[in-house]
């Protein structure tokens, strides 16, 4: 039965050399897929994809800032709750998780924040304002950095993936705020025009194009993850026997 074999399935996913052994089948796939999409899409949007009746092509930084802008709330909520997973649960692989998602989010954030400085300077005729959506992102950034100093500031490294952990859990309360910003203040920054539920205000054209650069990012942090959590394993079972069998194995090649 389905419901028998998916626990038991997830269970030894979650075992370090059984992850190991996933994530390093599919991170290549992952990668090149992200390759592949991302170059579809930015030929799409910057060439296909026709000028905007009222900003012209200056909109066609979209296509990397609002893919970048998604990631870094949906990295960080991946985040959350791989810490909670791990606190509650004490799953070494969780802490793996929300550790080596820190960096891959807030690298997403801080090209969020650089692209849409970049965007909003022909738009609003300044690269910066205490807009309420630049603002929540800008904490969010801070969030990301806060974890990652926090989580490399215990010698212990589960420890500090505990105390990291505790901040990402209480930092998810902006996620929702960053999200919502435009609908709960009058602010600067326009409003969604991409409803996952509804019709959209993007025409085709260029929507699709935007899609598409949205799966290649999550293709990206998929590939990115499986790499830095597949190399963290690694240091952190040094002593195991499966480590030093793949260490004999590579040594044979």
């Amino acid at each position: 039965m389905m419901s028998d074999w998916i626990p038991l399935w997830l269970h030894k996913l979650g075992s370090p050399p059984t992850f190991y052994r996933f994530a390093g089948a599919l991170q290549p796939w992952a990668m090149a897929l992200a390759l592949l999409l991302g170059a579809v899409a930015l030929y799409g949007g910057l060439v296909l994809a026709p000028a905007d009746y009222q900003q012209g092509d200056a909109y066609r930084i979209i296509f990397i800032h609002v893919p970048s802008a998604w990631m870094s709330m949906f990295i960080y909520a991946v985040m959350g709750v791989a810490s909670f997973v791990a606190l509650v649960w004490r799953i070494k692989l969780a802490e793996v998780v929300a550790m080596q998602s820190a960096p891959i989010g807030a690298a997403f954030t801080f090209i969020t924040l650089v692209t849409g400085s970049l965007w909003g300077k022909p738009m609003w005729g300044t690269w910066w304002t205490w807009d309420a959506r630049l603002t929540s992102e800008l904490v969010l950034l801070f969030l990301y950095l806060g974890v990652i100093g926090l989580y490399h500031a215990f010698e212990d490294r589960r420890q500090g993936a505990r105390a990291a952990g505790f901040l990402a859990i209480i930092g998810v309360i902006n996620v929702p705020i960053v999200h919502f910003s435009v609908n709960w203040w009058n602010t600067l920054h326009q409003g969604s025009t991409v409803n996952v539920f509804g019709q959209s205000k993007m025409a085709w054209d260029m929507l699709w194009p935007l899609l598409t650069m949205t799966l290649a990012t999550k293709f990206y942090y998929a590939g990115s993850l499986f790499r830095r959590a597949r190399t963290d394993l690694l240091d952190m079972e040094g002593g195991k026997d499966w480590v030093r069998k793949i260490a004999e194995d590579e040594a044979d090649r």
